[in-house]
């Protein structure tokens, strides 16, 4: 193992430290605890809290999303390992403002029961919460089994969508049926080149050759579908998109964004490569692209790959998506 850091037992430490030295102006660690970051000058009178939680490891997720027009606060644990009930309870009371918490987070088993711990831990002190799971991979379950699919880089644009709506004043009823709407048209799915080494592990996470490609990877290492001999960009795009579209149907006219996203070690020039195929295939079908995004948004640690996510739209959503947004990791300017 070959890293940039000083001991393994410190790597969550010395990352939220160094995170909050540079962007000390927008957030904050939550009474001085290295996992819990929250917005700097506490949360917004009236505005519903927006929350998320997960292991560490996925720079920017879970934690570069903590900011204006986003989230108001997340809860990391030891890379790949959700943090405590305790953690996020604590986030959850430091995010409310008396109009109620979102826990908008990834259908993973620590996760979920550790938010239902502490979502129902807050309510003894009246927090009203809800609780919206992401489940975007469409290669981790088939479609008659949605509600078992991992969430990957689909949380990203439901941290959006739910964080616009939270800025307009919605209720926490309205930001979880709109955030439940936009996940309902959200897939994703990826490919993985590469393993990567979590720090107190020290060796590779799963091997594949040089010469193969793993169709549907998660961004913990979870196997895919299929391993195949390498593809080229395009091979990859098609395959993709043929996927997401075998799930979730689109036709001449309808509207989508596209996140192309990768894993860590995949170079930007590589992305947009396979973006260029992905455009293409949906402008031949007369599906419009809004606001396609091309860059790491969800990571595993130094893995190689990356994942295709498309998100549908309506009226409502598109203008939610573009609504401004400023956090450390992630700006949106209207446009």
């Amino acid at each position: 193992m070959k890293k940039i850091m000083n001991t393994a037992d410190t790597f969550v430490r010395d990352t939220m430290e160094g995170i909050i030295a540079a962007h000390g102006d927008q957030i904050a660690l939550l009474d001085g605890d290295h996992q819990v970051l929250v917005r700097a000058g506490g949360p917004t009178p009236g505005r519903v809290g927006i929350v998320t939680a997960g292991g560490s490891g996925h720079l920017p997720l879970f934690l570069g999303y903590v900011g204006g027009g986003m989230l108001d606060g997340c809860a990391v644990g030891e890379v790949f390992a959700s943090p405590s009930a305790e953690k996020m309870a604590s986030m959850i009371r430091a995010c409310d403002s008396g109009a109620g918490v979102l826990a908008l987070y990834g259908n993973y088993n620590g996760d979920v029961f550790n938010f239902e711990m502490a979502c129902e831990d807050v309510e003894f002190d009246d927090v009203a919460t809800r609780q919206v799971r992401v489940r975007d991979d469409v290669a981790s379950s088939p479609a008659d089994r949605a509600e078992k699919r991992r969430g990957v880089a689909g949380l990203v644009l439901a941290y959006k969508i739910a964080g616009a709506a939270a800025d307009r004043m919605m209720s926490l009823d309205e930001i979880t049926e709109v955030t439940e709407r936009a996940l309902a048209n959200i897939r994703s799915m990826g490919v993985a080149l590469s393993p990567c080494i979590v720090p107190k592990v020290g060796t590779p996470g799963f091997s594949i050759a040089e010469d193969e490609i793993e169709i549907g990877m998660g961004i913990h290492g979870e196997a895919g579908i299929e391993v195949r001999p390498m593809m080229t960009a395009e091979e990859i795009a098609d395959l993709l998109l043929a996927k997401i579209r075998e799930d979730m149907p689109l036709a001449a006219g309808d509207e989508v964004s596209v996140l192309v996203n990768g894993l860590g070690s995949t170079p930007l020039e590589e992305q947009y490569i396979l973006y260029r195929t992905a455009h293409r295939i949906l402008g031949e079908l007369g599906v419009d692209v809004v606001r396609p995004q091309v860059g790491e948004f969800a990571t595993s640690m130094e893995m190689a790959g990356l994942s295709l996510t498309v998100m549908k739209l309506d009226a409502e959503l598109k203008e939610l998506l573009l609504a401004p947004a400023s956090t450390p990791f992630y700006t949106n300017a209207n446009r």
